[in-house]
């Protein structure tokens, strides 16, 4: 196992996977402790933007596979582990919607109430906003689903969507402030 040094490196405490990471190039036992890591942040990102849970659960799969093929060209930067491997599955959902020509985005499942009226309620409200999030710019909205679906932090998102911290902040600013002024005009149905 290769050693990584646990002290911050100019004030930045350094990503607690990267020693991991390091280690799944000699040893999948080291890869198997990442998956089960990040399987639901990858999911949960994947349901963001794809149409059905099995189409996510598909892209999630994809998105192991082709991480533990590439784990060997595998180097920190700028974002992490993490970042790294929504990195992928971001390619990995871009892949899909190009064979597919158009993926809707879709918000993860709002839960599991007792009344079916409040299910259809959550139900409809989920629907509303999938609309309104798939009407954002794609990069827009990918940083709102990277944010709210996997919970990464703006510098994260920042190395996976290939932007600085700031442009990611501010992607996710207008991307909140479009959504926010597209409930308040929201028009009669």
């Amino acid at each position: 196992m290769e050693r990584v040094d646990t002290l911050a490196v100019d004030g930045v405490a350094p990503d607690p996977d990267e020693a991991l990471a390091l280690a799944a190039r000699m040893d999948p036992a080291a890869f198997e402790e990442l998956y089960v890591r990040y399987r639901i942040a990858v999911y949960r990102y994947l349901r963001g933007r794809a149409a059905t849970n099995d189409e996510a659960a598909e892209l999630s799969a994809v998105t192991f596979e082709r991480a533990f093929r590439a784990i060997a060209r595998y180097s920190p930067r700028a974002g992490g582990f993490r970042a790294w491997l929504l990195r992928i599955a971001r390619n990995a959902a871009i892949d899909a919607a190009r064979r597919e020509r158009a993926a809707p985005i879709v918000v993860t499942d709002t839960g599991h109430e007792s009344e079916p009226e409040t299910r259809l309620i959550a139900n409809e409200s989920a629907e509303d906003l999938r609309e309104r999030v798939a009407k954002l710019p794609p990069d827009q909205r990918d940083a709102l689903v990277l944010r709210y679906s996997s919970g990464l932090t703006a510098r994260e998102i920042g190395a996976v969507l290939g932007k600085s911290e700031a442009a990611s902040q501010k992607l996710l600013s207008r991307g909140l402030d479009a959504l926010k002024e597209a409930y308040r005009v929201r028009p009669e149905r």
